[in-house]
C-alpha cells in the first residue's frame, strides 16, 4: 500500500482498472503478463505504477498464466474528466477524484483494486501487443538481450578469419576437381541472418553449384523433404558422369566425400582442422583456433536447381500472404531450389544418396526483411521484437541444454526448431503492431505459448513443406520434459537467464 511503498498513488483515468495487481511496494513489480483495463486490453498508467504488472502465480499452466479480473474502483476513487491539472488533493477529494499525492492525506478506504476470486483467467491467446502502456516490466528481458549481443571487435575478427578461409578455399576446390569448377559460396545460418547470440563462433557456408535438369523423385520416408535426383538427360561427356549410379541417380555420398577429401588436403599444413565425419550430416565442419575462442565453419555442398517448379510437397507452405504479401511470395517462388546431401531415415536405417530440400537463402531474406510494413526496424520506422523473441528462445534452449546436458533427449532440439516456430508465429500474428518492441514481454510469452503447444502435440510443421513434421523423430518423453522445463522457467521468472550473470 501507499504507506509501505513510500509512493503516492497517481491520478487514475476515468475508467475502472481491470487487472490483477502484484505485491505493491514490499516487492518489485512482476515483469510478466499484462494488466488489461476492463476488456479493452490497455493497462492504466496509475495501476501500472502502483502495482506493476500482474503477479503470475506459481504452478499455473502456461496457457492460463494471465491476469484475473478485479472489480471496478469506487466512484470516489476516480478523477473526474476535465479536472484541472495541479489541483490539490483536498480539492480533488471534494470532487470525488483520486488524490495525486501532493498532500499527506490518506487514501480513501476501498480504493485498492482487489482480485476477483471467482473470475476465470483469460486464455493467453486473447492477448495482443497494443503499445507502450501494455507492457512496462520488460527491462530485465532487454538486459538479457544485451548479454546476447555480439561484440563488434570479436565479430569483425571472426568474420575476417572466415572470409579469408573461404576466399582461399574456393579457388583451390575449383582447381582440384572439374566437377566443382563452378561452385560459389553463400553465407547462410544465424550469423548471416543477424540472430546469432552470445559469440560469433559458428558460421554456415553453402558451396552452391548449378545442377543440370534433374527429376526429383520423392523418397518414401522423406515426408516430402527428401528426394532422389536423376538426370533428365545423360550426355556422354558430362562433368557429373563420375557421380552417377547405374540408374542415373546423382550419388550424394560420393560427391560429399570428394569435396571432403579436397578440403582435408587443403588444411593439412594450416592451423585449421576438420572434424570427424558425422553419419548423415551434410556438413563438413572446419575449426579455426584463435586466442579468444574456437570458430566452427560448416561447409555444405548444395545443388542449385533452376528452371523448374517447386515439388508438390511444398504446396500449402510459405504461407506469407498476410505477413509479407503475395508479391513477395511470388518472388520467392521464382528463386532457385537448393538440394543438400542429407540421408533420409527409414526407422533406424539411413538411406544414402538422398537429397534434402534447403530454403536457407529464403529464410535469410525473410528474417532480414521481417516486417509487413517496409519500414519495420529501419532508422525511420518502428522497432519490433520479432528477432529478439527468436534470440530469447534460442538462448533458453541453449541454457537448458547446458544445464541438463544430453539427458532426456534435449540434444534432439536445435536452433532450426526455434527458427521454424518463429516463422509460424509471424504468420499467426502478421501485423507489426503485434510485435512492438515496447511489448517484448507479452510477445515473448505469446511466442513461447505457441512453441509449448507444438511440444505438447509433438508436431512442428516445416515452414515450406507442411507435410514434414520436424518433431517427427522426437519421442514424447523428450518433448514433455522440455515443455515442463520451459513452464518452470516461465512460472519462476526465468532463473536460468540469471545464471549467466
Amino acid at each position: 500500500d501507499e504507506r509501505s511503498s513510500g509512493r503516492p498513488f497517481p491520478a487514475v483515468a476515468p475508467r475502472a482498472c481491470g487487472g490483477a495487481r502484484s505485491v505493491c511496494g514490499s516487492r518489485p513489480a512482476r515483469p510478466w503478463g499484462r494488466c488489461p483495463a476492463g476488456r479493452s486490453g490497455t493497462m492504466l498508467p496509475a495501476h501500472r505504477e502502483r502495482c506493476g504488472p500482474p503477479l503470475k502465480p506459481r504452478g499455473w499452466p502456461v496457457a492460463r498464466v494471465v491476469a484475473r479480473w478485479c472489480p471496478a474502483q469506487p466512484e470516489s476513487d476516480l478523477r473526474e474528466v476535465g479536472s484541472a491539472p495541479g489541483e490539490s488533493d483536498a480539492v480533488l477529494r471534494e470532487k470525488g477524484a483520486a488524490p495525486t499525492g501532493k498532500d499527506p492525506a490518506p487514501r480513501e478506504k476501498g480504493a485498492v483494486c482487489k482480485p476477483k476470486e471467482t473470475a476465470e483467467p483469460l486464455p493467453l491467446a486473447s492477448y495482443s501487443c497494443l503499445g507502450a502502456d501494455s507492457c512496462i516490466g520488460a527491462r530485465w528481458l532487454r538486459d538479457v538481450l544485451k548479454t546476447l549481443s555480439l561484440g563488434r571487435a570479436d565479430t569483425s575478427e571472426a568474420s575476417g578469419l572466415v572470409n579469408q578461409l573461404i576466399n582461399t578455399l574456393v579457388p583451390v576446390i575449383k582447381a582440384q576437381e572439374s566437377t566443382f569448377s563452378s561452385i560459389e559460396s553463400l553465407g547462410t545460418g544465424s550469423y548471416y541472418e543477424h540472430v546469432k547470440i552470445s559469440a560469433p563462433n559458428e558460421f554456415d557456408i553453402m558451396l552452391t553449384m548449378p545442377a543440370p535438369r534433374v527429376k526429383l523423385e520423392p523418397c518414401e520416408q522423406g515426408s516430402g523433404a527428401f528426394f532422389y535426383a536423376r538426370l533428365k538427360r545423360n550426355p556422354k561427356r558430362y562433368y557429373l558422369n563420375k557421380y552417377l549410379s547405374e540408374d542415373k541417380t546423382l550419388e550424394a555420398c560420393k560427391m560429399l566425400s570428394a569435396l571432403r577429401k579436397i578440403i582435408k588436403e587443403f588444411v593439412k599444413n594450416t592451423s585449421v582442422t576438420v572434424d570427424k565425419k558425422k553419419v548423415g550430416s551434410p556438413a563438413i565442419t572446419l575449426r579455426i583456433g584463435t586466442l579468444q575462442q574456437e570458430i566452427s565453419v560448416d561447409i555444405i555442398l548444395a545443388l542449385e536447381v533452376r528452371s523448374q517448379s517447386w515439388p508438390a510437397s511444398t504446396q500449402g507452405g510459405l504461407n506469407i500472404k498476410k505477413w509479407l504479401g503475395a508479391k513477395v511470395k511470388q518472388e520467392y517462388k521464382w528463386k532457385p531450389l537448393y538440394l543438400v546431401p542429407k540421408h533420409a531415415k527409414d526407422g533406424r536405417m539411413l538411406k544414402e544418396d538422398t537429397w534434402r530440400l534447403s530454403f536457407s537463402h529464403i529464410e535469410k531474406d525473410m528474417i532480414k526483411n521481417h516486417g509487413n510494413t517496409k519500414t519495420c526496424c529501419e532508422s525511420e520506422g518502428r522497432k519490433c521484437c520479432r528477432k529478439d523473441c527468436l534470440k530469447l528462445l534460442k538462448h533458453l534452449l541453449d541454457q537448458l541444454k547446458t544445464k541438463h546436458g544430453n539427458k532426456r533427449g534435449l540434444d534432439k532440439f536445435c536452433s532450426y526448431h526455434a527458427k521454424t516456430a518463429f516463422f509460424q508465429a509471424c504468420v499467426l500474428w502478421p501485423d507489426d503492431k503485434e510485435w512492438l518492441f515496447t511489448d517484448l514481454e507479452s510477445c515473448f510469452q505469446k511466442f513461447l505459448d505457441y512453441f509449448l503447444d507444438c511440444l505438447n502435440k509433438v508436431y512442428l510443421p516445416h515452414f515450406f513443406i507442411p507435410t514434414y513434421n520436424l518433431f517427427g523423430l522426437i519421442d514424447k518423453a523428450s518433448s514433455e520434459f522440455l515443455s515442463k522445463e520451459i513452464k518452470y522457467e516461465i512460472n519462476n521468472r526465468f532463473p536460468i537467464f540469471k545464471l549467466q550473470n
